[in-house]
């Protein structure tokens, strides 16, 4: 099995982005499986140019993209990205689109065909803080969230995709009053966990009784 992972580039003032810092310090082979790692712009359609390139270039079975999100507190693995593009602020290369549809021909919603249970159950397994999300938001997250399994639907069938969201690095909340943070080395361990659970679960697992997130 062979898994392009990708992380994005800093955004809105931030130095440093947790997303392609973990995404580096993956292993090169997890699970078996061979790992492809790719730094994306966080910009609205080169993020997907970039993606879509590298999966012409090396047929990818699943692609898992990893971004940050400022101020959750658990490694969040979204289930479903929305057709909307709605920005609060600018883009990389000043882009700040408002009410606009990713594809005009795509559907309003796509879920992620990554086993969302199992990799959060995973990441718990191993005392990494871990929760399903129901809403990447409207920024160039989840126009890669969207955007990759539009890409999969029209051309790549067989390709699995979805979208991990992290939380800041204990040093991007030095000045940012009461923000959870999580450190490198714990996100690393979360994903490869994750990793693991797409390696070896072609199918979800049951939410046990009781569970919520």
């Amino acid at each position: 099995m062979k898994l392009l992972v990708t992380g994005f580039d800093p955004f809105g003032g931030e130095k440093i982005n947790p997303a392609i810092e973990s995404v580096k310090l993956l292993a090169d082979e997890i699970g078996g499986a061979e790992i492809i790692k790719l730094e994306i712009p966080t910009v609205f359609n080169k993020s997907l140019a970039v993606i879509e390139k590298a999966v012409r270039e090396h047929q990818p079975d699943v692609v898992l993209s990893i971004g940050q999100a400022g101020g959750r507190s658990a490694i969040s693995v979204e289930y479903v990205g929305i057709n909307l593009n709605e920005a609060r602020i600018k883009d990389n290369e000043g882009y700040q689109p408002s009410g606009e549809k990713i594809y005009e021909d795509g559907e309003n919603a796509y879920f992620a065909t990554l086993p969302v249970k199992a990799m959060t159950a995973a990441m718990k397994a191993v005392n990494v803080p871990a929760a399903i999300s129901y809403t990447a938001g409207t920024f160039v997250c989840n126009h890669v969230l969207y955007g990759v399994r539009y890409l999969a639907e029209k051309e790549f069938p067989a390709m699995r995709s979805g979208f991990i969201h992290i939380p800041f690095l204990p040093e991007q909340v030095l000045d940012k009053a009461n923000t959870p943070s999580m450190s490198l080395d714990l996100i690393v361990k979360g994903l490869t966990a994750a990793i693991e659970a797409i390696v070896s679960n072609e199918k979800d697992i049951q939410a046990r009784a009781g569970e919520t997130h």
